[in-house]
C-alpha cells in the first residue's frame, strides 16, 4: 500500500478562558484564524492531506476551513487520545505517518513540522515527539527518558512526582506516529489519570512497552509551540508573529525604522532597500518593489502591487492598487481599485470614488500625470498619460492624454456679504 503522510489537526476544544461566544479556534491572530494558520502550516510542510477533528461549535470551524480539509467529529470531550481516535475511518486503510497538530498552536513553522516527519521516517521511529527545554516547565507534560536517552514515556503535570516535575524537557503536544501502530495503541489507553481522560501521550509508553522505537525532536525556537488559551496569550503571540515577520524582511534587505510599530502581515513581498517608516500597515497579498518609501501612517491593503522607487506617504491608504515605477502618493489620499502610471504624482487629498453602493469600478491613470490637491476621481474613469488635473476638481469623464482637466465651480466673491 502507498505510504502516506497525513496531518491531523485537533480543533474540538471549548476554550472557555477566551470568554467569547466564538470558538477559540476561529479567533484571529494577525488577520488569520488560529485553526486556519495551523492547517496552512500543515499543507506547507508537504503532507498529502489534512483531517481536522472538530467538536464544540464545529460549524464555526467548518465555515473558516470550508472544503480544504476532511472532518472528524468528537462529540464528547474525553481527551486528546479520544480525539485522535475519531479520525480512525480516514486512517484505518492507510500506511505511513500521521502528524498530530494542535489547532490552538498557531505559529509553529512548517519547517519544524517537516523536520519532525523526516526524522520519524529516516530513523524508523513509530512515535516521534516534538519537545522543548523550559527553565520553568510548570504546566507541561514532562519527557521521561532512560539512561540511554530514549523516551520511556510522557507524564502530565498533574500526574507527575516531585522528582519528575524537576525535568526541564517538556512535551510540545506535537507528534508524528506510524499510522497503524497508533491505531492499535489508541485502543489500549485508559483514563487512569487525574483528569479521567484518554491521554494521547500514553501512546508513546504503550509503543515502548511493545518494543517499538520512539524518539524526539527538540524545537529550536520555543515560541513556536506557544498556545492560545485566552485573549492575553492571543495578544502575546500576535507580537511574536509580528516580530518574526518584520525580522524576516529586515534580514532580506528592508529597512524598518521602528520594528515594534510596523505591521506587515503574511504573504507580503518587499524588495531590497525599501524603507518603511513607523505606524505603517501592510496587509497580505501585497508585492512591493525595490527602493520604495512607505509611511509613516500608511495603510497598504490586499491586492496592491508597487513597482520600484514608489513613494507612499503619511495617511495614505491603498487597496488593489497597481502603482508604476517612481510614482508618488505623498499624503492624505485614498487610492482603491486603480492603476497608477509610472512617475505620476498624486496630490494631497486625492481619492478614487470607486464604490457606488452596489459596484466597485476602476480608475486608470496614465504615466507622468499630475493630479492636484483635493481631487475626486469618480470611477470608472481613465486619465491619459501626461494629463494635468487641476486642484479641487471632481473628474467624472475620461481625460485625454496631454490635457488639462478642470471640474469645479467658478469662484464668486460677494463684497460686504459677511458684514450684513
Amino acid at each position: 500500500m502507498k505510504q502516506n503522510v497525513i496531518a491531523l489537526v485537533l480543533a474540538a476544544g471549548k476554550g472557555t478562558r477566551m470568554k467569547s461566544e466564538k470558538s477559540k479556534l476561529v479567533h484571529k491572530i494577525y488577520g488569520k484564524e488560529l485553526v486556519k494558520r495551523v492547517v496552512e502550516t500543515a499543507k506547507k510542510s508537504g503532507v498529502d492531506e489534512v483531517i481536522t477533528v472538530v467538536g464544540y461549535k464545529k460549524e464555526q470551524v467548518q465555515l473558516v476551513l470550508g472544503d480544504s480539509v476532511k472532518y472528524a467529529y468528537q462529540e464528547e470531550m474525553l481527551g486528546t487520545g479520544h480525539a485522535v481516535l475519531q479520525a480512525e475511518k480516514y486512517l484505518k486503510d492507510k500506511n505511513g505517518k500521521v502528524v498530530v497538530l494542535c489547532g490552538d498552536v498557531p505559529i509553529l513553522r512548517p519547517e519544524t513540522v517537516r523536520n519532525l516527519i523526516d526524522k520519524s521516517i529516516e530513523n524508523k521511529e513509530y512515535a516521534t515527539v516534538l519537545t522543548a527545554i523550559y527553565s520553568n516547565p510548570t504546566g507541561y507534560g514532562r519527557i521521561i527518558r532512560d539512561i540511554g536517552g530514549n523516551i520511556k514515556g510522557i507524564v502530565e503535570e498533574k500526574d507527575a512526582t516531585e522528582a519528575q516535575k524537576e525535568i526541564k524537557e517538556i512535551n510540545a503536544g506535537i507528534y508524528c506516529f506510524d499510522i497503524q501502530e497508533l491505531l492499535q495503541a489508541l485502543k489500549k489507553i485508559e483514563p487512569n489519570n487525574a483528569q479521567k481522560e484518554y491521554y494521547l501521550p500514553d501512546v508513546v509508553r504503550i509503543m515502548n512497552e511493545k518494543g517499538l522505537k520512539t524518539g524526539a525532536v527538540i524545537v529550536e525556537d520555543n515560541t513556536e509551540i506557544l498556545g492560545v488559551n485566552d485573549k492575553m496569550q492571543l495578544e502575546l503571540l500576535t507580537k511574536v508573529l509580528k516580530l518574526r515577520i518584520n525580522q524576516y524582511h529586515m534580514k532580506n534587505g528592508v529597512t524598518i525604522e521602528d520594528i515594534d510599530n510596523t505591521y506587515i502581515y503574511d504573504d507580503v513581498e518587499i524588495g531590497t532597500d525599501t524603507v518603511i517608516h513607523p505606524n505603517t500597515t501592510i496587509k497580505g497579498d501585497v508585492i512591493i518593489g525595490k527602493d520604495c518609501e512607505l509611511g509613516p501612517n500608511a495603510y497598504i491593503r490586499e491586492g496592491c502591487k508597487l513597482a520600484d522607487k514608489v513613494k507612499v506617504g503619511s495617511f495614505v491608504e491603498l487597496k488593489k492598487a497597481i502603482v508604476g515605477e517612481g510614482a508618488k502618493i505623498p499624503h492624505l489620499s485614498y487610492m482603491g481599485d486603480c492603476e497608477i502610471g509610472a512617475k505620476t504624482n498624486v496630490g494631497c487629498g486625492t481619492i478614487t470614488c470607486n464604490y457606488d453602493g452596489f459596484n466597485k469600478s476602476k480608475t486608470i491613470i496614465g504615466d507622468n500625470c499630475f493630479i492636484g490637491s483635493n481631487v475626486n476621481l469618480v470611477a470608472p474613469v481613465t486619465l491619459g498619460k501626461n494629463s494635468f488635473i487641476a486642484a479641487g476638481s471632481t473628474i467624472t469623464n475620461n481625460v485625454p492624454a496631454d490635457s488639462l482637466a478642470i471640474a469645479r465651480e467658478r469662484q464668486i466673491n460677494k463684497d460686504g456679504w459677511n458684514k450684513k
